[in-house]
């Protein structure tokens, strides 16, 4: 008798913020949530941030039926917990397309396009202009 593989199904979803890109796996299964080989709570130390990436799940009501592990790079903590809340929203909506409204009028779907803005040659930094001094 031969051994029947059981592939585990595969959520993925890609979510970005400001720098900061995360790579989300969405899985069934009892609600843990890893971030870069960490638990979410280790990771993220702020109960904020934490609130933040779990957002998604809150709102679907689906906090202990999807298995979660990101790979989450650049940009600062709360650009990287928005980025993980982006890509998780993103894979429940291929894991099933009924959490679609519900994350989109949260406004979990819309990629946050706010981005640092250059500096310009002849100022200390985006705006801020040498000190004037008029003598």
């Amino acid at each position: 008798m031969a051994k029947a593989s059981k592939a585990t199904q595969y959520y993925y979803g890609t979510g970005r913020r400001k720098k900061s890109i995360a790579r989300v796996y969405v899985k069934p299964g009892k609600g843990e949530i890893i971030v870069n080989k960490k638990p979410v709570n280790e990771y993220f130390g702020s109960e904020v941030l934490q609130t933040i990436v779990s957002q998604p799940l809150v709102a679907t009501e689906t906090a202990d039926k999807f298995d979660i592990i990101v790979n989450v790079k650049g940009g600062g903590i709360s650009g990287q917990a928005g980025a993980t809340r982006h890509g998780i929203s993103r894979a429940l909506v291929k894991a099933d397309e009924d959490y679609k409204p519900v994350l989109k009028k949260a406004g979990f779907l819309t990629r946050d396009p706010r981005m640092k803005e250059r500096k310009k040659y002849g100022l200390k930094a985006a705006r801020r202009a040498p000190q004037f001094s008029k003598r």
